[in-house]
Order: structure tokens, then C-alpha cells, then sequence
């Protein structure tokens, strides 16, 4: 009897200890949000693109991973309507920029995660892939209980999206557009 005792102990303490060590959390596909921005010239635009799916992985409260896929598909943009949004969507999806019917997904996936001096804030590094091409991305990530925020910019140009880019044409004056985007992420959990 004392051996099953010991046993079933040794058994909670071992499933105890594997739930303390990782934990992932699933991201809420239809409440986490992807708010982007390109600048050129003349001004900017603005929109959306949503997750297809991802996860943020802990030990304890302390985060040591995550994984993200996007759903290209869905980018949109938010500043224009009608015609306008048309043209400006069909031109971000088509080969010129984003390419999504040969590349309907993009993925970020966590490499390194260090502290900052801020309580709950994480120096991430991550592999993004865009376009088939994966390139490292840098960012501070604020982890709450069930959310977490960060916002930091890409260079297009990395991932082979080089349409009016002052640093590979020339002559472009009011048409350039900037090679960085930015982009703000809300997930929630």
C-alpha cells in the first residue's frame, strides 16, 4: 500500500512539474489582430492581415517560444474603399509585392528570447518568412496574462519585394515607396 502511495505521488509530481516546465497557449485567431502600414512619398496606407494560427509557449510565467502563421490572403487595406481598395488589394497580393496565390502564407517563428529592464517585456528574435524567404526579425514583446503586444518594422526589400524602392530604381520622385513597413500585433489567448 505504501508503494502505491509513493507511486501515485511520484506520478502527480512528475505530471506537476511537465505542466510548470511548458505551457503553450493557442492565440485566439479571431481576436488577435495584425495592423500594418507602408509609407511612401506622398503618404501612406494602412491595413490588416490575420493569423491563420499560433502559439506562445511557456515555462512557468516565463515565455520560451512561439510560432505564428499568417493568412496573406487576407490582407487588406483599411485606409481606402470601393474601386481604390480594390486596385490597392489586388496590386499588395500580386507578384509585384506579396504574391499570394504562389505564397499564401507567411510564418514568424521564435529563435531567441532574451530579458529587458522592463518587468514582462522580451527581446525577441525570429525567423520571418515571407515570400519563401526567411530572414531574422528583432522586436521587444510586452506578455501580459492573456495578451501580448509589440509593434517594429520589416524591410521588404529582404524578402525580394523591391517594387518602387529608392535604393533599386531610379528616378522614381513622388512614386517611391519606403522598403520598411510597420507593422503592430495584439495577440490574445
Amino acid at each position: 500500500m505504501k508503494n502505491l502511495k509513493t507511486i501515485a505521488i511520484a506520478l502527480f509530481v512528475a505530471v506537476a512539474s511537465v505542466s510548470v516546465n511548458a505551457q503553450t497557449k493557442q492565440i485566439d485567431v479571431s481576436s488577435s489582430t495584425i495592423k500594418w502600414v507602408g509609407k511612401k512619398v506622398t503618404g501612406e496606407h494602412s491595413g490588416t492581415v490575420n493569423f491563420k494560427d499560433g502559439s506562445i509557449i511557456f515555462k512557468g510565467k516565463k515565455l520560451t517560444g512561439g510560432s505564428f502563421t499568417v493568412d496573406m490572403t487576407s490582407l487588406t487595406s483599411t485606409d481606402l474603399t470601393g474601386e481604390y481598395q480594390g486596385k490597392l488589394n489586388g496590386h499588395l497580393k500580386a507578384d509585384d509585392f506579396f504574391g499570394t496565390d504562389k505564397y499564401p502564407t507567411s510564418k514568424l517563428v521564435f529563435k531567441k528570447i532574451g530579458t529587458t529592464k522592463t518587468a514582462n517585456v522580451y527581446a525577441v528574435t525570429a525567423d520571418l518568412t515571407i515570400k519563401g524567404i526567411t530572414k531574422p526579425v528583432v522586436f521587444n514583446l510586452t506578455v501580459n496574462p492573456n495578451s501580448a503586444t509589440t509593434a517594429f518594422k520589416v524591410d521588404r526589400t529582404k524578402y525580394d519585394i523591391k517594387y518602387n524602392s529608392g535604393n533599386f530604381f531610379e528616378n522614381l520622385g513622388d512614386k517611391t515607396i519606403n522598403d520598411d513597413f510597420e507593422l503592430t500585433v495584439a495577440l490574445k489567448f
